[in-house]
């Protein structure tokens, strides 16, 4: 029963804190500091670790041994409370206000907690108080303004991460004894008190991540001792005090994402000691000052998104021998790149892209280590392009984005001559000339490759189709010529080509079927021929077909296979024969132009099933009959069918009715319609009518006749042939394409799928490596071999076959092809193949790592932070997919696959469910009793029945986040005693931190450790840790309502490692 007794302890501490004894020598009696611990552990609801349990012993001395208490040893402080120091102990409740009984206490600190509340304005009693730590806390309110000016001693104050609201107090200021002061991350507003200008003594002053408004205080000048002032990511106006040059010590400068307006101060080339600079995302004019390119020191210099003009000094490069990062881009520079960048040999991230920069990259610059990425450039001969023999001796390049420049001549050979590393080539809207060289074909790890709108002749390589890698080519507006190579159809992961306005002629090839496209566009060239069969069949093609003004092009037996595309452009050409009915099952169709082509025939009423149409248009054919009354029945659609044959009564329901809905000009032999029309009526209406009457009188019991017949021939056949009509009902969208891989070359590529190619096993199947025959050509590729016995697993694939064809995102995992057949017994056999990625998958370099003999076995800090980031960028994508969002269902870290580069994909797709706009209900999953996941990562309101919504993903994530920094599986034997994963995690933040996250991390991290003088780089690395698991404690809330949303946590996630690369500059 110790809950009575401590409550009267609490009251009692309370009575004589409200109303102090005469008595001094009571009033210092030790006693007292042990019922005001008493009290405090009485105000604390939630004690997950037990360690205020032994505080409940009431021997005289005793609480001096107890968790986080330091006594006094000397003088009146002996036996006296001197520090109460608790952080990381996830503690919950209320701070006490009994606390102000510990008279003697120096240091206070609840750190990295869950306390909630206000911070009680009794602490302004405890005058010896010299540093005061709550940050990390769920506090709100007001700073007590007047209690805490009688702090005269306090020495650190730190609030950050909390609630808190209200005014920065102006009395902080006299506080004159402050050497830091940070209130990052809260909800403060109103103005910077100009009051703080007082704190001599202050080295450091973080306001960061809050509503601050108004101008900088120029008196924050007389702060001479400052080494760090962190003011960014607040709304602050006006300009930058020409005074913060006065600051000769400081550091760190952050006053980036603000809306400073007029120009940098050329005083802040005084700060000599800078590391760290950054004002970016402002509104800033004018030129850099010749001042701050003196500031040797710097590590990280940011002037990104501001209105800077002027030019680059040629020499800037030797001012920065330590510059890591200099991001320029996005403001109004102009001249050259300086060369004398060279020089800066540490420089890692170089951004100038966005301005007004001109003149060759320093051939130089490619030697240097950073990424090579958005540089503005200019080359008009053979030696302008010297910069690229730099880049060739690179060993590791893999971007190179050089579009929208001023890029002339000829494009020279040497551009094959990069790394086989380059994954990502931009020379696109530029002048270059000359031919694309046929060693292009040696880049083969190439995936995206643009370079349309420039002056490029010649043909189109036949060495591109060894690019096996490509997903996309960009060949668009230049001047090109002869065939489309065939050879393009070995990629089988290009899912976009653009070749349009060039002058290529031929035919178009029918390998192109063999790829993935969902975007082709041959657009105004001069190809001939007919559309070859094979593309009209593609389900992949998903965006835009356009074929629009070509020479000659014609149709031949044209069928459409299209059922997942969006837009269709067939206009300008020769093509002849009927409009095929069988486009009214392209039920995503929103654009549809077959106009000036030889069209004949009537139109199809089918086309009234594409509700989605926006425009549609098939003006100039000879198309003949009467216009389909059920066309009426589109809404939100412009309908175009002047100049054709049409003849008969204009329709004058639905989109009829609205003149300018629709166009008919050019069809003498129309009648009828709505008056503004101005066509002359149709003749014989009314007997027509009588005719059509008697007409239903006749045809009336026939027809019932007929069902009946029809009704009892369903019946026979439902107990007869139900099982095989069921074997012949897959997804029209995927049995409409024919597979590409025969069971025979599956079998053959896996050894007949022995068990050594066995690469993994899941719920709907097993996965194999194996090696495929593509066109002569040995690609390695992972089989995903669908077991059709396990009940879903035929959902589980025509799901993942749908989702996959429908998005691309760098993070997402890609489909190559299907198999769809038999096998060898003649039972149905169906599989999906990927590229081979053979960086295995995230749980097995958690949990299994000593399998890569040898080679790098743990996943750095920056490594899990990447991984974090890249996973959080795929569900991003997802949930904000269009035109329907799309839900993963299964996220864990054996479905997140790594690359060659360890950058993350999200793969298996088989449980994947698309929500309509409007809501988060499914559209077309199934009931929630045939929802699967894996236990330990699936939402809790799953488990009662809720319907499928982002938030689920969201809480998988949460959980993956946690296991990605921990190492611990949320199925982990430690936690079957009604502790999960989150609950053992949030017992640990942050004083045990240290603890249950992944100790390999330690190991890799200590072999670099960074210097400073500040900051310790292990201090750093655990701070950045513990914000992390936040996130993922965040994500995986209990409450779905109560989750950080997938974009936000994403943001938080850049913040975390943006703040990283600060700490280490």
């Amino acid at each position: 029963m110790e809950l009575p007794f401590t409550f009267l302890l609490f009251t009692i501490a309370t009575f004589q804190l409200c109303f102090p004894s005469s008595n001094s020598q009571a009033a210092t009696n030790a006693s007292s500091d042990q019922l005001a611990l008493l009290s405090f552990k009485n105000t604390i609801t939630d004690d997950p670790t037990g360690a205020l349990r032994p505080w409940g012993n009431i021997s005289a001395a005793s609480y001096c041994q107890w968790l986080g208490v330091t006594c006094g040893t000397r003088g009146q402080r002996r036996g006296r409370v001197t520090a109460l120091e608790l952080p990381g102990l996830n503690l919950s409740g209320i701070i006490s206000p009994a606390l102000a009984n510990l008279t003697f206490l120096r240091s206070l600190d609840l750190s990295q907690n869950h306390l909630h509340g206000g911070i009680p304005e009794e602490l302004g009693i405890l005058v010896d108080l010299k540093s005061l730590s709550l940050l990390y806390n769920n506090l709100i309110g007001n700073v007590p303004a007047d209690s805490f000016q009688n702090l005269q001693k306090l020495e650190y104050l730190s609030l950050a991460r909390n609630k808190l609201s209200g005014v920065i107090p102006d009395s902080l200021g006299n506080l004159s004894s402050l050497t830091y002061l940070v209130l990052n991350n809260n909800s403060f507003t109103g103005t910077i008190p100009p009051s703080l200008s007082a704190l001599t003594s202050l080295t450091k002053l973080g306001l960061e991540g809050n509503n601050l408004v108004g101008s900088i205080p120029p008196l924050l000048g007389n702060l001479s001792n400052l080494l760090w002032l962190d003011i960014g990511y607040n709304y602050l106006t006006g300009t930058i005090p020409i005074s913060l040059g006065n600051l000769y010590s400081l550091t760190l400068l952050e006053i980036g994402d603000n809306n400073l307006t007029g120009s940098i101060p050329p005083q802040l080339g005084n700060l000599r000691f800078l590391t760290y600079l950054s004002f970016e995302f402002n509104n800033l004019t004018g030129n850099i000052p010749d001042s701050l390119f003196n500031l040797s020191s710097l590590q990280l210099f940011s002037l990104q998104s501001n209105n800077l003009q002027g030019s680059l000094p040629e020499e800037m490069g030797n001012s920065f021998p330590q510059m890591e990062y200099l991001h320029f881009g996005t403001n109004e520079f102009h001249g050259s790149i300086p060369s004398s960048l060279c020089n800066s040999t540490n420089l890692r991230d170089l951004l100038l892209e966005y301005n007004l920069l001109s003149g060759t990259i320093p051939p130089c610059l490619g030697q240097l280590y950073g990424l090579f990425r958005s540089q503005p450039a200019q080359a008009r001969d053979p030696t302008d392009w010297n910069f690229l023999n730099a880049l060739a001796n690179r060993s590791i390049l893999s971007y190179l984005g050089l579009a929208a420049n001023k890029l002339g001549g000829i494009l020279p050979s040497s551009i094959a001559n990069l790394s086989n590393t380059l994954k990502v080539l931009y020379i696109d809207y530029n002048t270059i000339e000359g031919a694309i060289p046929e060693e292009i074909g040696n880049l083969i790890s190439l995936t995206q490759i643009a370079m349309g709108g420039n002056l490029i002749h010649g043909t189109l390589p036949i060495s591109l189709g060894r690019l096996n890698m490509l997903e996309d080519i960009e060949f668009e507006q230049n001047k090109l010529e002869g065939a489309v190579p065939p050879s393009l159809g070995n990629l089988t992961q290009l899912y976009q080509l653009r070749l349009a306005e060039n002058l290529l002629t031929g035919i178009i090839p029918p390998s192109l079927a063999n790829c993935s496209l969902n975007w082709l566009d041959l657009q105004g060239n001069k190809l001939d021929g007919p559309v070859p069969i094979e593309i009209l069949q593609m389900s992949t093609l998903s965006v835009f077909f356009g074929l629009a003004r070509q020479h000659a092009v014609r149709a031949v037996a044209f069928r459409s296979g299209l059922v997942n595309l969006q837009q269709l452009d067939l206009s300008n050409n020769r093509i002849s024969g009927e409009i095929p009915k069988s486009l009214g099952e392209c039920l995503l169709l929103a654009y549809l132009n077959l106009s000036v082509n030889m069209f004949r025939g009537s139109i199809p009423p089918s086309l009234s099933n594409l509700r989605g149409l926006q425009m549609i248009d098939l003006s100039y054919n000879n198309l003949s009959g009467n216009i389909p009354e059920l066309l009426g029945n589109l809404s939100g659609v412009y309908l175009n069918l002047s100049f054709n044959n049409l003849e008969g009564a204009v329709p004058e329901q639905g989109i009829f009715q609205n003149h300018s809905a629709f166009s008919i000009i050019g069809n003498s032999r129309l009648c009828g319609g709505i008056s503004e029309l101005r066509l002359p009526p149709c003749p014989n209406k009314v007997s027509h009518k009588n005719h059509s009457q008697k007409l239903k009188l006749i045809i009336a019991p026939i027809a019932a006749i007929l069902c009946c017949i029809i009704l009892f021939y369903l019946l026979a056949l439902r107990f007869s042939g139900c099982r095989s009509l069921r074997k012949s009902q897959p997804s029209v969208a995927l049995m409409d394409e024919q597979p590409r891989v025969s069971y025979s070359e599956l079998a053959r590529g896996t050894e007949g799928f022995s068990h050594t190619n066995l690469i993994g096993v899941g719920s709907f199947g097993s996965v194999y490596k194996g090696v495929i025959k593509y066109n002569g050509k040995a690609t390695s590729v992972a089989i995903k071999v669908i077991n059709l016995q396990q009940y879903g697993a035929s959902q589980s694939f025509i799901t993942e076959c749908q989702t996959l064809r429908h998005v691309r995102h760098r993070n997402l995992m890609k489909i190559l092809t299907i198999c769809s057949s038999l096998d060898s017994a003649g039972n149905d056999f169906k599989a999906l193949i990927y590229e081979f990625i053979p960086n295995g998958n995230l749980d097995e370099w958690l949990h299994t790592p000593s399998r890569r003999n040898g080679k790098e076995t743990v996943l750095d800090i920056n490594r899990r932070l990447d991984i974090a980031i890249d996973v959080a960028s795929a569900l991003d994508y997802l949930h904000n997919h269009k035109p329907t969002r799309i839900v993963h269902c299964d996220l864990k870290p054996s479905n997140i696959l790594l690359d060659h580069d360890l950058v993350a994909h999200v793969a298996d797709f088989g449980l994947a469910k698309f929500l309509s706009d409007d809501a988060n209900s499914t559209q077309n999953s199934t009931s929630m009793e045939a929802l699967k996941g894996t236990i330990g990562y699936i939402a809790p309101e799953y488990g009662i029945g809720n319907e499928v919504s982002t938030q689920g993903d969201i809480f998988s994530y949460g959980i993956l986040l946690l296991e990605l920094f921990t190492a611990k599986r949320p199925t982990d034997d430690a936690f079957l005693e009604g502790c999960s994963l989150r609950q053992y995690i949030e017992m640990g933040l942050p004083h045990k931190i240290t603890e249950i996250i992944d100790q390999s991390l330690f190991i890799t991290e200590q072999s670099g450790a960074y210097k400073s003088e500040i900051i310790n780089k292990e201090d750093v690395d655990v701070t950045c840790i513990a914000s992390v698991l936040t996130v993922g404690i965040q994500c995986s809330k209990e409450e779905s309502t109560e989750r950080t949303q997938i974009n936000d946590a994403l943001r938080e996630l850049h913040m975390i490692r943006d703040q990283k690369i600060r700490q280490h500059s």
